[in-house]
């Protein structure tokens, strides 16, 4: 078992800066992917960032350029700074870490962007 415990997140306005944090405990070893994805009202969940252990990113294409996620495997976590912040950002954050057996979830953090 794997636990996910999200911080970070809040209201910024348009062309801002925020940082979410992640945290996981349990089972650390089994984690081979962290990452964050996000789901805005009325939409389904998307990839946002992801971070293999050797330190591999992937972005989603609306965020390059703007985010950046970063993942410290000797503290078990994974971070997302987030700069240039736009409205369409707004959404709950997700952190992810996915294992051979599944993917395991936090339980989401609120980001709000105010034009």
């Amino acid at each position: 078992q794997v636990q996910l415990v999200e911080s970070g997140g809040g209201l910024v306005q348009a062309g801002g800066s925020l940082r979410l944090s992640c945290a996981a405990s349990g089972d650390i070893s089994s984690i081979i992917i962290m990452g964050w994805y996000r789901q805005a009202p009325g939409k389904q969940r998307e990839l946002v960032a992801t971070a293999s252990r050797s330190g591999t990113t992937n972005y989603a294409d609306s965020v390059k350029g703007r985010f950046t996620i970063s993942r410290n495997n000797a503290k078990n976590t994974v971070d997302l700074q987030m700069n240039m912040l736009k409205p369409e950002d707004t959404a709950v954050y997700y952190c992810n870490g996915r294992t051979l057996n599944g993917n395991y979830w936090g339980q989401g953090t609120q980001v709000t962007v105010s034009s």
